[in-house]
This record gives structure tokens, C-alpha cells and sequence, in this order.
């Protein structure tokens, strides 16, 4: 019995969303962390604030780590070099 031959596009899709729901979590991951600031600016008591706060902070690195888990290796050693501040005036090589 023979394995279905599955097309090298597929698996580009599959990449593919991977990536981009990757990198809107790293984004979106921006909301939790401008909601711990804004949270303590609500007329509600000490307590809930601090709970509040501290929940938006945990969820602000949840969702940022799983979206650099689904992003991988391959866009970060794309991206480590223009990351690096040594590099940022250093003179391109053509």
C-alpha cells in the first residue's frame, strides 16, 4: 500500500497560517499590556485592581510566548541580526 503523495504547498499554507496567527498573538499581546495601565485608572476598589492588573500581565506574556512559539526558529534568525543594536550602523555589504 502506497502513502498519498502530499503537495509541498500544503504544508506552506499550513506554515503559512502558522506564522501570521504568530505573529498577530506577539501584536495582540500589546492590549493586555496597555490594559495594565489603564485598569488602575477605573473607580474600583484596591483589591480588584491589583487582581486585574496582575491577570492582564499574565496573559500579556501567555499569549506573547505562544505566538513566538508559532512564529519559530526560522523568522527569528531572520530577524536577529536587524534586532541586534551592533548592526543597526554598521555599513550594508553588497
Amino acid at each position: 500500500m502506497e502513502l498519498p503523495v502530499v503537495p509541498k504547498n500544503v504544508f506552506m499554507k499550513n506554515k503559512n497560517w502558522q506564522i501570521k496567527l504568530g505573529i498577530f498573538l506577539m501584536i495582540f499581546s500589546g492590549v493586555f499590556f496597555a490594559a495594565t495601565f489603564i485598569i488602575p485608572m477605573f473607580n474600583l476598589p484596591t483589591k480588584t485592581k491589583v487582581i486585574a492588573s496582575t491577570t492582564s500581565l499574565v496573559l500579556m506574556e501567555v499569549v506573547f510566548w505562544s505566538g513566538g512559539l508559532l512564529v519559530g526558529k526560522e523568522l527569528f534568525t531572520k530577524y536577529k541580526n536587524q534586532l541586534n543594536p551592533k548592526n543597526w550602523f554598521r555599513k550594508k555589504e553588497i
